[in-house]
């Protein structure tokens, strides 16, 4: 794996940083065909419990596509055919396959947003489960301001974070959203100081690694579920997630520590 993404597992905790801060950790080729492997490998590992995104720096979470790199592409295609028709086959080939890794992983995601969150970056953000947010972090739907419409999975996952409404502002008119306006709009889960965030992150995604992970698994399952169906098909839905969660070992094990006053020891089964 290219090391402009860091990928590492300990105790059932995967880690994956984007690590190119000296350009704001923006999505040139390599970041984003190692994030995606990254992002595919945790998914699929049954010894991964939890996931933690992150990035190095502090000026920038991600600011999404590396525009030196892209305008390169637009004129080569440009050249090649006269228009640039083609050039942004990245959607497909690793936006899409990270988000669906992200969003579809049977355990859950953290997002650490270090610093600004913009375009593509701001949609991997929300593609993870929970998002532990630093005092000086912000977002940017950003697409709009380069005349580019929504990708990452941003138009499907702002909506249902801000309401419709919102989220068309946001998308229409980009700028910038501080920590504290973030966490008003539910896009933030939890704020924390600037220097206390790897810490605080490791420690929450620690904490989740350690829990019922079929548990968290369904209750992912239904959220998304849920919020594209009926009230009637929702409950067969918790009916069937509900039999699986209820036969794991993990809910017996919870069982038992509850009556017997214990802190239940979760085997992620």
């Amino acid at each position: 794996m290219a090391d402009t993404v860091l990928y590492e597992v300990s105790d059932g905790l995967a880690t994956i940083t984007l690590n190119r801060p000296e350009a704001m950790n923006a999505m040139n080729t390599e970041t984003k065909v190692a994030f995606r492997e990254a992002a595919r490998a945790a998914a699929a590992d049954d010894s991964v419990r939890a996931v933690l995104l992150t990035a190095a720096g502090d000026r920038a979470f991600c600011v999404g596509q590396d525009l030196k790199e892209h305008v390169g592409g637009l004129l080569a295609a440009r050249e090649r055919s006269g228009s640039g028709e083609g050039v942004m086959s990245t959607v497909q080939e690793h936006y899409n396959p990270i988000v669906r890794a992200l969003t579809g992983a049977a355990k859950p995601v953290v997002a650490a947003v270090n610093g600004v969150a913009a375009g593509a970056g701001f949609g991997f953000a929300l593609a993870a489960d929970y998002r532990i947010v630093a005092d000086t972090a912000a977002f940017n739907t950003s697409f709009a301001g380069v005349a580019l419409t929504a990708d990452s999975g941003i138009s499907w996952t702002l909506p249902r974070v801000v309401g419709p409404s919102r989220a068309a502002d946001l998308l229409l008119f980009p700028r910038s959203i501080t920590a504290q306006e973030a966490y008003e709009l539910g896009i933030a889960n939890r704020i924390v100081p600037s220097a206390e965030l790897a810490a605080e992150a490791v420690k929450l995604a620690r904490t989740l690694a350690e829990g019922p992970t079929l548990a968290y698994a369904a209750l992912k399952e239904s959220l998304a579920y849920g919020i594209s169906h009926s009230l009637a098909e929702t409950l067969e839905k918790e009916d069937e997630l509900q039999s699986r969660a209820g036969a794991s070992e993990d809910h017996l094990i919870a069982v038992q520590a509850f009556v017997n006053k214990e802190k239940p020891k979760y085997l992620g089964r």
